[in-house]
């Protein structure tokens, strides 16, 4: 049998990671998407890579219990790739992300976090699966209308009906018309404000930046602090999650006045306003990232706090220049995660404590596993559903070495 356009009956297994479940057709193992464990489906073989091949569903002959009628009415096989977990109840899908996370974990970090079949990832919020998001980037197709990219592709969508977004976030962001190549930074802010910055077309080396309403940096609170930060540059996109996250910080940093702490891939740097607070005047907090506009919000934010240093620069060169050893380290890397490099540099400079979150359950997996191979130790891990109606989800881990 041929791979691309096959179509196939297969009876679904176990989760993976990216959003597909495992099926095996003739020995060969099938990566299917828009598919339960235990259905039987039709699916269409869309990419051969050899050893196995991926698949999407095109008929449920079978249905989970799990299954239910899409929560967006743009996702799908033939529609846009933002909602990839829609089909399935909200209860189901945080059971299938902590799988894969307990998954990846043995796998990658030999680190048995707990049984597939017993784990799940915890709400946040409200629990709400749709209306979450307060930030989302679209697109613009060749004949100038905003869109959602299709799963793995440059074809936009442009229905904008994401159940991701609140009710009239996107109003009227279809009735215009949008330079070719531009990219739209839509957000709702704190306040309640809608502010839209088109970034683009690139034009040679020059990249145009137009604030179309409100205002080109947007108000965000996090417990008695306020920031502003650019509309397209990194900030939560689920509007619990920021404070969840640093309450977290907070809890697991057990600092003490007077002590060193290191927040690194720190953004606009509110992790480093928990730990400030926690070290004090006699204490000293470092927060790296390579934004700009993210160390230009953290700095304007947390200007009443002389014993807090933010550096614009990349975490490696970040953590070759400091003098002291840290007590406390925080990471939120990007989606590769930390990496090799970057835990070794905190292994030597003997960080004894430890906060890493992970966007990426393979990528954490393999950090996990990095931080274990220099003998720290697991001892916190939270997996948190911070990204509703789709396969995306946040690993929170406490790491320790004497």
């Amino acid at each position: 049998m041929s791979g691309d356009s096959a179509e196939l009956t297969l009876t679904i297994g176990p989760p993976a990671n990216g959003g597909s479940c495992v099926a095996r057709h003739e020995g060969r193992v099938v990566f299917v998407r828009y598919a339960l464990p235990g259905e039987t489906v039709r699916a269409r073989v869309t990419s051969d890579r050899g050893s196995y091949w991926t698949a999407d569903t095109v008929e449920v002959l079978e249905p989970s219990a799990d299954r239910l009628d899409s929560l967006c009415p743009i996702a799908g096989v033939d529609g846009a790739g933002c909602c990839d977990m829609a089909f399935a109840t909200p209860e189901a899908v945080r059971g299938l992300k902590g799988a894969v996370v307990a998954n990846q974990l043995a796998r990658l970090g030999g680190y048995h976090w707990c049984d597939e079949s017993e784990a799940t990832a915890e709400p946040v919020g409200d629990g709400r699966a749709t209306g979450w998001r307060t930030r989302v980037r679209l697109d613009t197709t060749a004949d100038g209308r905003a869109g959602f990219h299709r799963f793995h592709s440059a074809e936009l969508i442009t229905d904008l009906r994401c159940a991701q977004l609140p009710d009239g976030m996107l109003d009227g962001i279809d009735a215009q018309t949008w330079p070719p190549g531009a990219h739209l930074h839509v957000v709702l802010d704190d306040d309640g404000r809608r502010h839209v910055v088109q970034s683009g077309p690139r034009v040679g080396r020059k990249a145009t930046t137009r604030v179309v309403e409100g205002d080109y940096e947007a108000v965000q609170r996090v417990c008695d602090r306020t920031w502003r930060v650019p509309a397209t540059a990194f900030w939560q996109a689920h509007r619990d999650a920021t404070t969840l996250y640093s309450d977290l910080v907070a809890d697991w940093a057990q600092l003490d006045t007077g002590q060193t702490a290191w927040d690194l891939y720190g953004g606009a740097g509110v992790f480093a306003a928990v730990l400030a607070r926690a070290v004090g005047e006699t204490g000293r907090v470092v927060t790296v990232d390579t934004s700009r506009g993210s160390s230009r919000a953290a700095r304007a934010a947390l200007a009443d706090l002389d014993w807090v240093s933010v550096v614009t620069d990349s975490v490696r060169r970040g953590l070759a220049a400091q003098p002291d050893r840290a007590d406390v380290a925080v990471l939120d890397p990007p989606r590769t995660g930390a990496g090799r490099e970057v835990i070794d540099l905190l292994a030597a400079a003997g960080v004894p404590r430890v906060v890493h979150i992970g966007c990426e359950a393979a990528s954490f997996a393999r950090d996990i596993g990095l931080y274990r191979g220099h003998g720290y130790t697991v001892e916190r891990l939270r997996v948190f559903d911070a990204f509703p109606l789709t396969h995306h989800v946040e690993c929170v881990a406490l790491l320790t070495r004497g």
